[in-house]
C-alpha cells in the first residue's frame, strides 16, 4: 500500500470556489486553500496530485496552486453526476495503484508534529488495506457526513474495523446500524474527508455509473463486505470551509496554531471586549 498519487475533488456546484480561497497559513503568509492542501500532501511524500474541477475552472486553479501546479493534473468533471462520478473521472490518473482522496472544501490541522495527512498514510502502509480517516462527530452532524459503524482493533485506541458504511445517516439510522464501542453516547464515526483507497473502488465506481449515479458511500460499503478496510481516527480536525462561518472558523484554528498565536489571541479578546463594551 505505497501510495504516491493523490486525488482532490471540487468540481461541486458550491464547492468549485472554495479552494481558491486565501488564508493566512500558520506561517503567516497568505495562501489558498488549494496550495494549503497542497502542501500537506507533498510533505507526505506523494508528488503526483489530481483535481478534479468543473469545466472551464483550470486558470484559476492552475493561479491558486502556485508552484505546485507543475506537479498537478487538472481534470474536468464534464456533467455533475455526483461525487462518486468526480472520484471515478480520476480512474485513467490513478490506474492501478492506490491512492489519497481529498476533498477540496476541507482543511485539517492535526494536534501532533505529524499531519494528519501523514498519519493516514502511516496507518495504510502498516495495515496495507485501505483506510478511511475519521473524526467523533455529535449526531446533529450527521446530515453533513458520512459515517462508519464497526468495531475498535484490539490493542489500538485510533483503529476500527470498518463494518458498515451509510451516507448522511439520520440519527435512527446511525443508532440501529453504526453504534461504535466505546464512543460518547450520541457521537459517530463520520468521515474527515480523507480517505487512502484500493484501485478496486474505481472498479466498483465504474460498474455502478453503468446502471445508474455512482455513490462512493455504496463502493466503500461493498470494499467493507469483500476485503480489509479500517477507519483512523486521526489526531487532529477537520475544518470545512464550505459551511456557514467554515472559512472563519479555519482561519481562527490556522491562526491559533501557527507562529502569530499570540497576536491573534489579543486581536480575539479586543473583539470581545468590544462587543460587550
Amino acid at each position: 500500500m505505497k501510495v504516491k498519487k493523490a486525488v482532490i475533488t471540487a468540481a461541486g456546484k458550491s464547492q468549485r470556489t472554495l479552494p481558491l480561497q486565501t488564508l493566512v497559513d500558520r506561517d503567516g503568509a497568505a495562501r489558498s486553500a488549494l496550495a494549503i492542501l497542497a502542501d500537506e500532501i507533498t510533505a507526505a511524500g506523494i508528488e503526483e496530485i489530481a483535481v478534479i474541477i468543473c469545466p472551464g475552472d483550470e486558470a484559476a486553479y492552475t493561479e491558486a496552486a502556485g508552484p505546485h501546479a507543475s506537479h498537478m493534473r487538472f481534470i474536468e468533471q464534464g456533467e455533475a453526476l455526483g461525487y462518486g462520478h468526480a472520484v471515478h473521472c480520476a480512474a485513467d490518473f490513478t490506474g492501478a495503484d492506490p491512492f489519497l482522496l481529498m476533498v477540496g472544501d476541507h482543511l485539517y490541522l492535526s494536534r501532533t508534529e505529524t499531519s494528519c495527512t501523514a498519519q493516514l498514510l502511516a496507518s495504510a502502509t502498516a495495515e496495507k488495506c485501505a483506510v478511511s480517516a475519521v473524526q467523533a462527530t455529535h449526531e446533529s452532524k450527521l446530515p453533513l457526513y458520512g459515517a462508519i459503524g464497526g468495531r475498535r482493533l484490539p490493542g489500538s485506541d485510533l483503529l476500527y474495523q470498518v463494518e458498515a458504511v451509510i451516507e448522511k445517516p439520520t440519527p435512527t439510522e446511525a443508532e440501529q446500524k453504526l453504534v461504535v464501542p466505546g464512543l460518547r453516547a450520541g457521537n459517530y464515526l463520520c468521515f474527515f474527508g480523507l480517505h487512502v483507497l484500493p484501485p478496486t473502488v474505481m472498479e466498483i465506481l465504474a460498474r455502478q455509473l453503468v446502471v445508474g449515479r455512482a455513490d462512493l458511500s455504496h463502493a466503500l460499503s461493498e470494499i467493507a463486505r469483500s476485503e480489509r478496510y479500517l477507519a483512523h481516527e486521526l489526531q487532529g480536525r477537520r475544518h470545512d470551509i464550505g459551511v456557514r462561518y467554515g472559512l472563519l472558523t479555519a482561519q481562527l484554528a490556522l491562526g491559533l496554531a501557527g507562529k502569530d498565536r499570540d497576536e491573534v489571541l489579543t486581536n480575539i479578546v479586543e473583539l470581545l471586549a468590544q462587543s460587550h463594551a
